[in-house]
């Protein structure tokens, strides 16, 4: 009985996160982002590989992603995702990341995760509704190290690298089975429009006042990664 009301309690806290979101939710979804993005890449050398910054194509990043186990394990988490275009970074899209495996661990934690597509193909499905990390989508942990000493594998066959922070430590993770979702309902809320997810990542539809600084940041650490290899 304790593990079915244990197994219920995560079902509603998951289902919950989903319920609409305000404005002021959105925006407040915006700047936890940009916070961190922030610490992530004040992490110097055990940061994101400048070589992989320069090939960044899309960047998503998801503030607190909610694991749970209790008797199966579960994951949810809602997050903003802007990507590279003709003349810079795109207005950021609203997107879920849903997903679930069997487990006996029980407890839960909360994990902030950055996306990081690496070629054109890396977020292509989002355009059209939604990816399978791992199945539509070529994806691997991260390698960590601004050197890029060790980062020569992902060029390979990686569309997607996927990180985490969790209690200050950041580190590539396997996030195989994870699904990305559109987020249409959030993004509608926050632009006052119903814009198709690919135009806004494709440069089309102005960057909001609220999402300036996110954008700006990612752009930042792009140019700034371009300079140190050239």
């Amino acid at each position: 009985m304790k593990k079915l009301i244990a197994s219920v309690s995560l079902c509603f806290l998951f289902t919950g996160s989903a319920f609409a979101a305000s404005r002021e939710d959105l925006q407040d979804r915006i700047d936890a982002a940009k916070t961190v993005l922030d610490q992530v890449m004040s992490a110097g050398d055990r940061g994101i590989p400048m070589n992989i910054l320069q090939q960044a194509t899309c960047v998503g990043v998801v503030p607190g992603l909610i694991k749970g186990a209790f008797v199966f394990g579960a994951q949810y988490g809602q997050g903003i995702v802007t990507c590279r275009t003709g003349h810079g970074w795109s207005a950021p899209v609203f997107i879920r990341m849903a997903g679930g495996s069997w487990g006996l661990q029980i407890g839960g934690q909360s994990t902030d995760l950055v996306l990081v597509a690496v070629n054109e193909h890396g977020f292509q499905d989002l355009l059209k509704s939604k990816f399978k990390i791992g199945g539509d989508a070529a994806a691997s942990a991260g390698p960590v190290g601004r050197n890029g000493q060790a980062a020569t594998d992902w060029k390979m066959n990686a569309e997607l690298l996927t990180y985490s922070r969790s209690k200050g430590l950041f580190a590539g993770i396997d996030l195989d089975g994870t699904v990305v979702s559109q987020n249409s309902d959030d993004t509608e809320i926050y632009y006052g429009h119903a814009y198709p997810f690919q135009s806004i990542l494709k440069g089309s539809v102005e960057v909001p006042q609220g999402a300036v600084e996110f954008v700006k940041d990612v752009a930042h650490y792009f140019v700034e990664a371009k300079h140190h290899n050239e």
